[in-house]
């Protein structure tokens, strides 16, 4: 059932999109149409709707209720024995029926004031004289001055739910228990008692894993390191004892004290810790432990490998994995493409030998923004590149004149691979190509891996700088700029473990290049 808001919310909403019925629905999520159009319908007729929604018929006539109730009356007053016979109505509608007929045949329930406590004793005997009675349960609870279910509620929390209520021995004489059946009944709820501490701390140590170790809930205790066995005895040894937790989590006492005297004493990572962080930071979140390692060693701090992934991981400085997108490629032939030199050989001898180029689409609120890059493959050296907001012939025209500028001095003609999109077989770019003498070469269609290099470092691009951060409130001409000094950062400063964890321009340096 709906309100009467919710109604005329929806009855409002409905004109004001011009009654369109699954505009209205899908914004509000309910209700049907056929409901929609009804509320519409009595609102246009009385000019609003009903408050509530009352009922329409009475399912039961006078008679009947006098009948049933008179069966009640004349048959021990059995409501479940009226309710078989007649075939109507249900319980509480029953019992309704005898309060409004014949008030003073309800029943009053007699109890006491709550929050009079029972001392474990006295439970204790109770459930002791419940379990070998002599006598029906009920005598029991009135001879306790308790009711019935007070008493069987005293036996689950001793004995637990699957205990039987007697465990009186089978043909009894009727004598009264002896005390070795009283200590037999006494030795059981102790160890059901123990059993359920235990259990206790099992969901404890479970709960406490979850909570300061982020390990899941079902892992064994068992199986963790002696350091996080320590931190979870921290956790838990003002509720249990010491000697409850080792025999629990198989903790020597020995290792329990060392590991608390090494987790007190300081840190000495410490000064790791922050340049771990400093250089997270500020390379754009995107080192591993590999690079993580050769920036460390540039400021002079030497640490093994499997160091730096233990300190990331507890400063939870953790590179954002891609996100997995569908492939599409454009199957199409415009005109006729050259042979395909490359020929996913992206190993280059020298600089300016092999040239790679296509364009990528980011996509961000303000719109989108196009880059064109020219990949040399000797060591991912971005050459050039021109960003824009049309993936038109202009961003690669800009592009490549600018490539060929730097080559214009040199005698190396490089070999420019792309792939058969238009924007590489318009006259321009033929005419350019042509007069700089660059040899053309093509991935054959729809197979981008025939430019796999030049994939990849899109890729890495948009995982490193794009894909973990939101650009919500950054404008275009923002994020051009931000885009820019990536490359050029990537160009300068960002370590690649294959070139000796130097950037591409050190690298260079180091071989006597010039750029």
């Amino acid at each position: 059932m709906y309100s009467y808001e919710d109604r005329i919310r929806a009855v409002t909403l409905y004109i004001k999109l011009g009654k369109r019925t699954v505009a209205t629905i899908r914004q509000l999520g309910y209700p049907t149409k056929n409901a929609l159009k009804g509320w519409h319908r009595k609102h246009e007729q009385g000019h609003d709707l009903q408050v509530g929604y009352g009922r329409l018929w009475q399912k039961y006539s006078d008679e009947q209720k006098q009948a049933a109730v008179a069966h009640y009356l004349s048959h021990d007053r059995c409501i479940a024995g009226t309710i078989k016979a007649l075939g109507y109505p249900c319980r509480d509608t029953f019992r309704a029926w005898i309060e409004e007929l014949h008030p003073e045949v309800r029943n009053h329930v007699v109890g006491k004031a709550a929050g009079v406590p029972h001392s474990p004793e006295r439970k204790q005997a109770a459930v002791i004289a419940l379990c070998t009675r002599q006598i029906s349960a009920q005598a029991i609870a009135q001879k306790l001055a308790v009711s019935r279910p007070t008493l069987y509620q005293w036996k689950n929390q001793l004995l637990g739910r699957k205990a039987p209520a007697s465990m009186k021995p089978p043909n009894d004489s009727g004598s009264a228990p002896d005390e070795t059946q009283l200590t037999d009944l006494q030795q059981q709820v102790d160890l059901l008692q123990r059993n359920i501490r235990r259990l206790q701390l099992e969901h404890d140590l479970l709960k406490k894993a979850n909570e300061l170790l982020k390990k899941s809930l079902g892992v064994a205790p068992q199986l963790l390191s002696n350091r996080e066995k320590t931190l979870l005895v921290d956790a838990l040894k003002h509720t249990y004892a010491l000697s409850e937790l080792f025999a629990e989590l198989d903790l020597a006492r020995s290792s329990y004290f060392y590991h608390c005297t090494r987790l007190r004493s300081p840190d000495k990572y410490a000064d790791a810790r922050v340049a771990i962080t400093d250089v997270f930071q500020s390379n754009h979140r995107c080192y591993g432990y590999r690079r993580m390692r050769a920036a460390l060693g540039r400021r002079h701090l030497h640490i093994s490998e499997k160091v730096v992934q233990r300190l990331m991981k507890q400063e939870c400085l953790v590179v954002t994995a891609n996100r997995k997108r569908r492939y599409k490629s454009y199957l199409g032939e415009i005109s006729p493409a050259p042979e395909n030199i490359i020929n996913r050989d992206f190993q280059a001898e020298t600089p300016n030998e092999k040239w790679l180029t296509d364009i990528t689409e980011f996509q961000i609120p303000a719109g989108k923004v196009y880059l064109s890059p020219m990949i040399d493959c000797f060591d991912g050296l971005v050459v050039s590149w021109t960003i824009g907001t049309r993936p038109d012939a202009d961003l690669v025209k800009t592009m490549l004149d600018a490539a060929i500028e730097t080559v214009a001095t040199s005698e190396n003609r490089p070999v420019i691979h792309s792939d058969r999109g238009a924007h590489y077989r318009w006259p321009g770019w033929l005419s350019r190509v042509q007069n700089a003498k660059l040899i053309r070469s093509m991935s054959r269609k729809g197979c981008s891996p025939d430019n796999a290099a030049c994939e990849g470092f899109f890729g890495r691009l948009k995982t490193e700088l794009f894909y973990p951060r939101s650009w919500q409130d950054i404008t275009i001409d923002q994020f051009i700029q931000i885009v820019d000094s990536y490359i050029r950062w990537y160009n300068e400063k960002r370590i690649k473990i294959s070139l000796g964890s130097l950037s591409p321009l050190e690298f260079r340096e180091s071989l006597g290049f010039t750029q």
